[in-house]
């Protein structure tokens, strides 16, 4: 009987072990739980980030607007007999730099 009784104490404590530190076991469910929640995160952003692409791709498609847009905003494009008007800040010199009047201590 104390064979039988000490076996069984035995083998649940490889049980337990197995359970906690095995394949299959807690640890790896915890990191493959955080895997997921990492990946649907992800998942979610890309999502966003398709649709936005998806509704650009649908306005050029459709519109003469979205691509006359698109042509002055990225490509610098200009209409016939348009006059192209770039207006440039002039540079700070050191003369016109704003002075530091914080003392040093």
């Amino acid at each position: 009987m104390r064979f039988l009784l000490l076996l069984l104490v035995v083998l649940l404590v490889w049980l337990q072990f197995q359970l906690w530190t095995g394949k299959g076991g807690q640890n790896e469910v915890r990191q493959l739980k955080h895997s997921i929640d990492l990946q649907e995160l992800e998942n979610s952003k890309l999502r966003e980030r398709n649709a936005a692409l998806e509704a650009e791709v649908k306005d050029l498609k459709s519109g003469v607007e979205a691509i006359e847009e698109f042509a002055r905003s990225e490509m610098g494009m200009i209409k016939k007999d348009e006059t192209f008007y770039q207006l440039v800040e002039p540079e700070a010199t050191q003369e016109n730099a704003p002075v530091d009047n914080k003392k040093s201590e």
